[in-house]
């Protein structure tokens, strides 16, 4: 027996930055028709253009005019206020699926729009996007944080499916706990291996990204796998010798990363301390080296 596909729809998108155009790419994949999509800057529109050819640029109540499906793909702090003067203006039409893509809120933020009788969908993809085709393809097996009310919930996971994705639910009072752990790995991880490679731009490594790959490619996959069993190096260890010349040689030549460095030592040797791998007649010498700011 063969599944049917659900409808195919209509699709806009309002706000078309880095995540709507692929979000909407990747729904033609699965036969949904992009019609309409909003964005005021160079760089949005080449970006429809490149996704989303022939799909016209228009006002965002143009776009929720054409479309039963639209993607709501404007920054977080933009979108309760879009929401609310998309509905006071009567640009909502009843039976139209409203779908946004941001981490922070689940459906509560579409209760304008419900009220107007609007289908609310909360569909985050758990990705970095860089606003190209290449990020049509690494939706494959990306996990989306899904927030719907009961009777959507069947065509919210739908929908990820479609795009490639694998839907994982997420309450509503968890959104913020959800989108703070994405934001520590994702985010932070930047700041990290940048910092990394300014350090070691510092010591006269030429190519610190060749250098840095295979470390922390091990690193992550070792992190997913094991958990903090597979922490390393000094802190871990306890050795607060090397550790206070860290702080020292970075206090000389780079002391805006100091900060950083003692606020993830210090975190590491928590959970170091947790799982028995940092011995406590070491931690008291290390937690010394970093009390302080580590300026002791």
């Amino acid at each position: 027996m063969v599944e049917e596909k659900p409808a195919r729809l209509t699709v806009g998108v309002v706000g078309a930055g880095r995540v709507g155009p692929v979000l909407a790419a990747a729904l033609a994949l699965s036969g949904h028709r992009p019609v309409a999509a909003s964005g005021v800057s160079d760089a949005s529109r080449r970006r429809a253009e490149a996704l989303l050819p022939g799909v016209p640029l228009v006002e965002p109540a143009a776009v929720l005019a054409q479309a039963d499906l639209v993607l709501l793909t404007v920054p977080d702090d933009a979108l309760p206020a879009l929401v609310r003067g998309l509905a006071e203006t009567g640009a909502v039409r009843p039976g139209q699926l409203l779908v946004h893509a941001s981490g922070r809120y689940g459906t509560d933020v579409l209760e304008p729009a419900l009220r107007a009788g609007a289908l609310p969908l909360a569909l985050h993809p758990a990705m970095t996007f860089t606003g190209t085709p290449v990020d049509v393809q690494r939706l494959a097996g990306c996990c989306f944080g899904v927030t719907a009310p009961g009777e959507l919930r069947t065509a919210a996971e739908a929908l990820v499916i479609e795009m490639g994705g694998e839907p994982e639910w997420i309450e509503e009072s968890a959104r913020p706990l959800y989108h703070a752990a994405l934001a520590i790995g994702a985010n932070h991880l930047v700041t990290l291996v940048a910092q990394a490679m300014d350090l070691l731009r510092q010591a006269g490594v030429q190519e610190p990204g060749r250098m840095l790959g295979p470390l922390l490619g091990a690193a992550l996959d070792n992190a997913l796998r094991s958990g903090d069993a597979a922490l390393t190096g000094p802190v871990a260890r306890g050795d607060a010798g090397t550790v206070a010349a860290h702080l020292a040689e970075l206090r000389a030549r780079a002391p805006e990363d100091v900060a950083s460095y003692v606020a993830m030592a210090r975190a590491t040797a928590d959970r170091a301390l947790a799982n028995g791998m940092l011995k406590a007649e070491y931690a008291e010498a290390l937690l010394g080296a970093l009390a302080d700011g580590g300026t002791r």
